[in-house]
This record gives structure tokens, C-alpha cells and sequence, in this order.
């Protein structure tokens, strides 16, 4: 088994790389298949398997590289670079994609207020929510309230909206 690690370490550390590394730059340009960001995460958590393996097999040349300047600069320096994605951008709340955001602002409207956008009426709407447990106190309320009582979150109630009846 020592020897199967040892051969396959670092071209399995390769190998998951250039997927990350492929699959990252697409997420960044927005292109390619949505697999991609799948994809992209579940493959660099795997790549953590052989890179830990790599750092054992190499434990010894890793330890001699802490012994001079250029591992600590460069460790710093990327430490450093992390820093920016965490400072205040002057916005409340993270974006996310213009769908999430599409979805985070139609929650704080009513089912008549939203009815025109998915080609539906106010009625139909509350009609369908309700044969999927959500209770309305009033036509007016907003749906984030509406899935607030019942425990759900939007994700949840547009599904039960889109979901085809049975």
C-alpha cells in the first residue's frame, strides 16, 4: 500500500490540479457547463487526499523548505492575499448570483405582488402554496413571512410553487 502512495501522489495531486485549476478559471469567466461548480468542489476536497499523502512522502524536504525565507514569504504573502476577500465591501448583504437576488427580493413581496412576473394570479399562487401546507394570515403578507411560519426558506417555498400538481 506504502508503495501504490508513493508512485501515485503526486500525479493523482496533478491530475485534480488541472481540474481545479480548469474548472476554476471557467467559474470565474462564467462558462462552461454548470457541472463545473460541482465539480470544482468536490475534486479539491478530494485533491486534499494526495496532497496530504504528497506532504508525508515528502515530510522531510518540506521541513528543510521552513529553514530558509522563500516557504515563509510565500506562505505569508498567500495568506495575505486572502485578506482583501474579507474586508467590508460597504453592502449589508452578499449578492450572490442576480437569481438568488431575484428570489431574496421577490420574497419580501406578496403572492399578489409577484403574480404578474410568473404568469400567475395572486389567487393561484396562494392557491397552490396552501395545498403545500403554507398558511396566509393575509393576501397581503409577504411570502418571506409566509415561509417563516411554516419553517421554510425560499428555496423550499418556489419549489412547492413550481412543483407540478399530483
Amino acid at each position: 500500500m506504502l508503495s501504490f502512495f508513493n508512485r501515485y501522489a503526486t500525479p493523482f495531486i496533478t491530475g485534480f490540479f488541472v481540474i481545479s485549476l480548469v474548472t476554476g478559471v471557467a467559474l470565474f469567466f462564467h462558462f462552461g457547463p454548470t457541472a463545473f461548480r460541482e465539480m470544482h468542489e468536490i475534486l479539491s476536497l478530494v485533491l486534499i487526499l494526495p496532497f496530504a499523502f504528497h506532504i508525508w512522502k515528502n515530510w522531510r524536504p518540506m521541513v528543510s523548505y521552513f529553514k530558509h525565507a522563500p516557504m515563509v514569504v510565500a506562505l505569508g504573502l498567500s495568506i495575505l492575499a486572502c485578506v482583501p476577500f474579507f474586508l467590508e465591501t460597504g453592502t449589508d448583504t452578499r449578492s450572490g448570483p442576480p437569481a438568488f437576488a431575484f428570489v431574496t427580493q421577490a420574497m419580501t413581496h406578496s403572492a399578489d405582488e409577484i403574480a404578474p412576473l410568473l404568469d400567475m394570479t395572486g389567487d393561484e399562487i396562494r392557491t397552490k402554496l396552501t395545498a403545500s401546507g403554507y398558511v396566509f394570515a393575509a393576501p397581503d403578507q409577504p411570502l418571506s413571512e409566509v415561509a417563516a411560519a411554516k419553517g421554510a426558506d425560499a428555496n423550499t417555498l418556489f419549489g412547492a410553487l413550481f412543483t407540478p400538481a399530483s
